[in-house]
């Protein structure tokens, strides 16, 4: 392959004091109030939900305007300053860390809901506008946006790490919702992706490209996103199993007999114990499965009964059904705070957080191997997961003061990506690649696709100015 250029393969240290001083100065005169170096707001917008270290960038600007973010480029581009997109801060692998300085640029301020389509399904909103923001909007139109990662993350958040959550394995993923994206290129252009149509043969993919690229090509402004209808009815319930086998097991006959279910989620007894203590639950502490069901009145009974029957074959029961919308609200409630209940098993730790996802004829052999692996380590490593298309949480719970926890950990992480990819899987279902993942990329992809990345990389950033450090090593 060609090398990059000489700019891309720069990026080895942070910006220099000099530098910093003159950027800071252009930007302070172009965004006035909007622009900070305050200590504070910057640690803020380096990576804090999980061990990863802080890195926090030497300023921060809070873009309210396309032409803001143009602005931004412009000026970075003049001082080889690298620019970090971030939206609400809720990522887990480091994307939001600014490992060679440069500036943060904080779209939470672009949160304007463009144009809903009711008749065509689909909607355009700036990057800023989250998930539960754009749900509210909808309530009266009879429509929603169903990709629910858990955390109220913004939308261009979400479409940078191609995110998806408890709704995926219905609804898809942010791969298959977003219709078209508006970017700001690194010389300043602005341009769309694609249109409002459902499908096109014309020409390459360029949205898809973007999504998913966790800020590392462009600076996403503005979404095009698919959109459902409100389902009539909705029903939701807990079951018990007594082991994680019949758990995945009756996961993987539920999607193979084609089943519409809409969500599938899956809690090791440990996860469980969490929420009873952090949300008051009271469920009995053995696997669990957690589910939901869409539609009509009566195709909402027929599934839950066929699935009923599914759980009986193997070994599960204990139904605890939630129909009304409070009941259920609780329900999920506890499972999107998962990441906070567990933290509440071992005070004082710092989670280890990370994911998988695998074919789903090779989830339980996935899981069991993994739960043998946390047991043999010695870890206090709660599971939950996205089963009904093979995606699972692992998020080991670490005593920061001992090194030997902290080599445990970082092992067993390394193992069960490297379990995943041996299963036909990747090392990261929704997550995303940020800085954690990097060591993988190769193993998964194989290097000559990692090498088409990094040219692709070059061709759309020559001076490596977004998010450097990410993804993959330039």
């Amino acid at each position: 392959m060609a090398e990059p250029s000489l700019s891309v393969r720069k990026r080895e240290g942070r910006l220099a004091p000099e530098t910093v001083a003159a950027l800071n100065a252009d930007l302070a005169a172009r965004f006035g109030n909007s622009f900070t170096a305050s200590e504070a707001i910057r640690r803020q917008h380096g990576h804090t939900l999980t061990w990863l270290e802080n890195q926090p960038p030497d300023a921060v600007v809070f873009a309210e305007t396309r032409d803001d973010v143009v602005d931004l480029v412009t000026l970075c581009a003049k001082h080889d300053a690298p620019i970090i997109p971030f939206g609400v801060g809720s990522s887990l692998e480091g994307h939001v860390n600014a490992p060679h300085g440069g500036v943060s640029l904080d779209c939470s301020r672009m949160n304007a809901i463009l144009a809903v389509n009711a008749e065509d399904l689909d909607c355009v909103v700036e990057p800023g506008v989250t998930r539960t923001q754009l749900n509210a909007f909808l309530h009266d139109s009879g429509l929603f946006f169903p990709i629910d990662p858990g955390a109220d993350a913004t939308l261009g958040g979400m479409a940078s790490t191609r995110a998806s959550g408890t709704n995926a394995v219905r609804y898809g993923t942010m791969k298959e919702l977003v219709l078209s994206l508006g970017v700001v290129t690194a010389d300043g252009t602005f341009l769309r992706t694609g249109t409002r149509a459902k499908k096109s043969s014309a020409g390459y993919d360029l949205t898809h490209l973007f999504v998913g690229a966790e800020g590392t090509l462009g600076v996403i402004v503005e979404v095009t996103l698919k959109l459902a209808g409100l389902p009539e009815a909705v029903s939701a319930a807990t079951c018990s199993f007594p082991d994680v086998h019949s758990a995945c097991s009756t996961t993987i006959e539920t999607i193979q007999s084609g089943l519409p279910s809409a969500r599938i989620e899956r809690l090791d007894t440990l996860s469980v114990r969490a929420f009873n203590i952090y949300a008051h639950l009271g469920l009995p502490e053995t696997p669990m499965l957690l589910v939901e069901f869409h539609g009509t009145e009566s195709g909402v009974a027929e599934q839950a009964q066929r699935f009923g029957e599914i759980v009986a074959e193997n070994g599960g029961g204990n139904f605890i059904w939630a129909t009304k919308p409070e009941e259920r609200t609780k329900l999920w409630k506890a499972r999107h705070e998962g990441f906070f209940a567990q933290m509440a098993l071992r005070p004082g730790a710092r989670p280890f957080a990370t994911d998988t996802c695998v074919p789903i004829s090779r989830l339980a052999d996935c899981v069991e191997e993994t739960l043998a692996d946390i047991a043999a380590s010695g870890l206090v490593a709660p599971i939950v997961g996205h089963v009904g298309d093979g995606n699972f949480h692992v998020s080991p719970l670490v005593d920061m003061t001992n090194p030997k926890e902290i080599e445990a950990a970082e092992a067993f992480a390394s193992r069960l990506a490297h379990r995943a990819i041996a299963m036909g899987g990747t090392c990261t279902g929704e997550h995303g690649v940020g800085q954690k993942k990097i060591p993988y990329m190769e193993d998964e992809h194989g290097t000559a696709a990692v090498d088409l990345m990094r040219r692709i990389k070059a061709a759309f950033d020559p001076q490596n100015l977004f998010n450097p450090g990410k993804v993959f090593a330039v």
